[in-house]
């Protein structure tokens, strides 16, 4: 490998997902998430993507530059390191042959594909078990595999709005507001993650394979917070309170020298130790002691509040807080994370190297393990290993390599 190749790499053994074989036709987030998490631990993950054009993640920005280029795109990058990449055109014969020859050894297929497409090409999880009894599929969709939505799509704008999220979001007296970042897609994809993982462990404690059914739909309705429970129980909905949790003071965003945090005064008997942070002996009074007071003299509250906060900044505020137990935190800017000391001291981002899109810091997977070095690898250009996971195969079946690429197969 050049010096151009060159990326940061951990020798993947010993690993968590050492020897497990996965294969990917996946597009955009939510199965290439899920996927990078297991290549990070070692899986030998090998992605699908379309002749010529590839993930459609490549063509989603920023780019360096502002320059759109299919090998430099931040996404795609980001949520394909460590995987290796070809491509196959499965709606060709040939392209579905070559892949039923894959599935022969692998553990599991991860894929996003529109619900009845893998049946329509007959490569469906009935089809490829009867090929590898032992094959693992896990399926993310929208809206699942079944039900009277199944063949309907969605945008996380819409996923937000349908799961509830958008209801409980913005201020009390405007319209619900949508959150900026694709968490429904990402949060899905963790979902898909714990899930393939367990029916691999289900696979090798009884020796039969499975087909997983993963909604969006349904992750973004199981992160509600409380407010599915409190209708539930009581018939009251949790609606919108703007910065202010629950409507009381104390617990929201707050304006400070150099930014925002997040001031939550809790639990109860900590009460007494804002008084002590924000050195104001009049926050002590009992009458802002209960939550019902803080919600009623919020204003005379925020009014003692605001003169030390706006002479802190937010990393001195969190730290004096966290000192006394209170659970207060800021707002931090990409810059801050990039920057954080405590993340660097865990060796959480790493600097990767690609040849086209140049050298950036990378995030890890969300967990560490005792012993296990997580496994750096760049993304792969469009069909780099083409000719090393391809050719054994396409000389196997006695294909004719140059048929394969002027029918646009591979």
């Amino acid at each position: 490998m050049s010096e151009n190749d060159s990326t940061i790499q951990n020798s993947p053994e010993p690993n968590l997902l050492s020897g497990i074989s996965v294969i990917e036709l996946g597009d955009e987030i939510s199965a290439a998430y899920c996927t990078k998490m297991m290549a990070y631990l070692g899986a030998d993950v090998l992605k699908i993507e379309r002749p010529l054009v590839g993930d459609s993640a490549r063509s989603v920005g920023p780019f360096p530059d502002s320059a759109p280029n299919i090998e430099k795109s931040a996404l795609f990058l980001y949520l394909n390191t460590g995987k290796k990449s070809i491509t196959l055109n499965l709606e060709s014969s040939s392209g579905q042959k070559i892949f039923k020859s894959l599935i022969e050894q692998a553990d599991l297929v991860v894929e996003n594909l529109p619900p009845g497409k893998l049946e329509s090409l007959n490569l469906d999880y009935i089809h490829l078990s009867s090929i590898n009894p032992d094959i693992v599929m896990t399926s993310v969709s929208d809206f699942g595999q079944t039900g009277p939505y199944k063949n309907y799509k969605a945008t996380p704008l819409q996923h937000y709005a349908f799961g509830g999220l958008m209801y409980i979001t913005g201020l009390p007296d405007r319209e619900p507001l949508q959150m900026k970042p694709r968490l429904p897609e990402y949060g899905v994809a963790q979902n898909a993650f714990v899930a393939s993982l367990s029916a691999l462990w289900y696979r090798d404690s009884t020796g039969i394979g499975q087909h997983v059914d993963i909604s969006t739909a349904e992750y973004s309705a199981s992160i509600l917070e409380n407010g599915l429970s409190m209708y539930s129980y009581t018939g009251n909905k949790l609606g919108r309170s703007g910065n202010k949790g629950y409507g009381r003071a104390a617990w929201g965003i707050y304006t400070c020298k150099d930014g925002f945090v997040g001031v939550i005064a809790g639990p109860e008997h900590k009460w007494s130790a804002m008084a002590e942070l924000m050195d104001e002996p009049r926050l002590a009074d009992e009458k802002y002691t209960e939550r019902s007071g803080r919600q009623i003299y919020a204003e005379e509250i925020e009014t003692l509040m605001e003169p030390w906060l706006m002479s802190h900044n937010k990393q001195e505020i969190f730290e004096q807080a966290q000192k006394l137990g209170l659970a207060f935190a800021y707002v931090a800017t990409p810059e801050d994370i990039l920057n954080w000391e405590h993340l660097d001291n865990r060796g959480y981002f790493t600097e990767i190297s690609h040849p086209n899109a140049g050298s950036y810091k990378y995030a890890g997977a969300a967990f560490q393990a005792e012993g296990i070095e997580p496994y750096w690898q760049r993304a792969p250009i469009l069909g780099e290993h083409n000719d090393e996971v391809l050719l054994p195969i396409i000389e196997n079946l006695k294909m004719d390599i140059q048929d394969l690429k002027l029918e646009k197969t591979i």
